[in-house]
């Protein structure tokens, strides 16, 4: 599936392919901006391949002349060994994302990187995005992305707004009335997003156009119907005039079918009922298949809602951005829900704290709440195995995470997050198979969830499973979702338990949770593999300083989170190797 058609235009025609001047001034508008919040050698990546894709050398753009001239790797780079170039162009895509929808919404130009490859697309605004093939700058494609990379999630800058004080000022700031308001036991349910979908509308008017707009409209409700996070809302509806203003739904999805041969196409937009604009909008093009029909309605219902309605999909970018402003009496509950959300893009312990406390008092508002239930246990839980409360004992800790996720789990059984709470509380107690079991059915219940897809990942790689667990966690992190330095982070052990410490450090690096104890071990014992003694010590003191006492019970850290004797034992080598002393085999 692809996102619009693959053709070409003239210079000239109503669409024709921005100048390259207009290309030069957006890229130094994109750069200057402190909303494009990237390393300087990101930068430095983005004018180059926007120089050699405008010079008419497109077709020069690959990971191993980025790796040589950009990042000044040598003539043996290997991108099969060294993911640095991959990983940098998915840290430039997640600010380009978040630069348009934060700063550059009016922009003339939008520069993108379209996945599949290097070489930059142009696109003026109301037009189609273009990309520069080699010594034709008037012949431009179109980009394309499968089904599986559609969503456009919130990128991790954004998320980072949450935690950096902007949003978590709305909660805590000054405003006293923040606190009393949610700790007024008040109404059975919390104010949180509603969506109608509208019937879609069929353009082809034939037989088969119109079974196929049928299904795909209710597929597409039974798909975002699965995420807790928002209510979903079958249309049309006209309000009830004696209904208040927050019973109803928030947004309206709207679709468009049409068919030509054998070609489907799928229009989408996600529109603002307050105001009427449109949020965001996309176009699905599928090939049919006769007896693959259900199929493709399926694929394209989940590829829609895994954008829209997923923890950091399109509805929560629209949301975090409004409640940076100000956060009305009646949205605390749900805003503390985006505030954990936002902690998850760092896991930094001081937010961690603010977040926790902030839960606590929804669920004391709205104790029927079961997604605020679950998330007060996740927060439970990294108390745990992130050690954030040194004066809390663990079993205290794992204690409230597991009546915080039965509270959940009571509620609403159906809920993946309150599944997700249960699958770790279980896993941390010890009882691993019960726990996958758990999050088998979670995953079961909504595959589309990648908060949920890469925890249980993690947790099948750490209980043995190493090869199926990794690759789930690998598809999460390629999906560009919030939280990518804490699955980094977990690709890092994937690398290690393989012995390959180079690709092991290069996740380590890249995820950039320096804030995280469990980060720094994780850290430490790579560094121990490939003897780079100079940097242990140095993680080994912030350890010593931050965590006191951690590494004096290194052994049953390790036995908590890793199931197998044999992986324990692997990678207490690698601690013992950085000069740690771990006492017994």
């Amino acid at each position: 599936m692809t996102i619009a058609g693959r053709g070409s235009v003239r210079a000239g025609s109503p669409t024709a392919l921005p100048t390259n001047t207009e290309i030069l001034v957006q890229l130094d508008r994109i750069r200057l901006s402190a909303e494009f919040d990237v390393p300087d050698r990101a930068r430095k990546f983005l004018a180059y391949i926007v120089g050699e894709a405008i010079a008419g050398r497109a077709d020069r753009i690959k990971a191993y002349s980025i790796a040589t001239e950009v990042f000044g790797r040598d003539s043996s780079f290997d991108a099969q060994t060294d993911p640095v170039v991959r990983i940098e162009a998915g840290r430039i895509r997640r600010a380009l994302e978040r630069y348009y929808f934060v700063a550059g919404s009016n922009d003339p130009i939008v520069i993108k990187i379209p996945k599949g490859g290097y070489a930059p697309a142009f696109e003026k605004r109301g037009g189609a995005p273009y990309q520069l093939s080699s010594g034709q700058a008037a012949n431009v494609q179109s980009r394309s992305m499968s089904l599986e990379q559609t969503a456009l999630w919130v990128s991790v800058a954004t998320v980072g707004l949450l935690t950096c004080g902007l949003l978590a000022n709305a909660f805590f700031g000054s405003a006293a009335t923040t606190i009393e308001s949610l700790t007024k036991p008040g109404g059975t349910r919390p104010n949180i997003p509603k969506l109608m979908v509208m019937p879609f509308e069929d353009l082809s008017q034939t037989p088969q156009s119109a079974m196929i707009t049928r299904g795909l409209t209710d597929e597409v409700i039974s798909n975002i119907a699965k995420f807790k996070e928002i209510v979903v809302v079958a249309g049309p509806a006209a309000p009830n005039p004696h209904s208040a203003e927050r019973e109803y739904p928030a947004f309206a999805l709207e679709g468009r079918v049409r068919l030509d041969g054998d070609k489907l196409r799928l229009g989408i937009r996600l529109v603002q009922h307050s105001d009427g604009s449109v949020v965001w909008a996309n176009t699905y093009d599928e090939v049919l298949q006769p007896r693959k029909i259900i199929e493709l309605q399926q694929n394209a219902a989940a590829a829609v809602a895994s954008a829209i309605a997923q923890p950091y999909g399109i509805v929560f970018q629209a949301n975090a951005t409004h409640f940076m402003r100000s956060v009305p009496d009646d949205w605390q509950a749900y805003a503390c829900t985006l505030a954990y959300y936002g902690y998850r893009g760092d896991l930094n312990p001081q937010t961690h704290a603010s977040v926790q406390e902030c839960l606590q008092h929804a669920t004391t508002q709205f104790p029927d709440y079961a997604t605020a239930w679950a998330l007060l246990s996740l927060t439970y839980v990294d108390e745990l195995r992130f050690r954030y409360r040194l004066n809390r004992s663990t079993t205290v800790s794992l204690s409230h995470a597991i009546e915080a996720a039965a509270r959940a789990v009571e509620l609403d059984p159906q809920n993946v997050r309150a599944l997700q709470a249960e699958m770790l509380t279980l896993f941390f107690r010890g009882e691993v198979n019960a726990a996958l079991t758990v999050g088998a059915r979670a995953y079961a219940i909504n595959p589309n969830d990648t908060e949920l897809s890469g925890e249980y990942g993690f947790r099948l790689a750490l209980s043995g499973q190493w090869r199926s667990g990794c690759d789930l966690v690998s598809k999460t992190v390629a999906s560009n979702p919030g939280p990518v330095g804490y699955f980094e982070a977990a690709l890092a052990v994937c690398c290690y338990i393989e012995h390959d410490y180079v690709a092991a450090e290069r996740w380590a690096r890249s995820a950039d949770l320096h804030a995280n104890p469990v980060y720094h071990v994780i850290l430490l014992a790579i560094l121990g593999k490939l003897g780079k003694m100079d940097l242990a010590r140095a993680e080994r003191e912030w350890l010593e300083i931050n965590v006191p006492g951690f590494l004096e019970n290194a052994r049953n850290e390790v036995a908590l989170r890793i199931h197998r004797p044999e992986d324990q034992k692997h990678f207490i080598e690698g601690l013992r190797q950085a000069g740690v002393p771990i006492p017994g085999k």
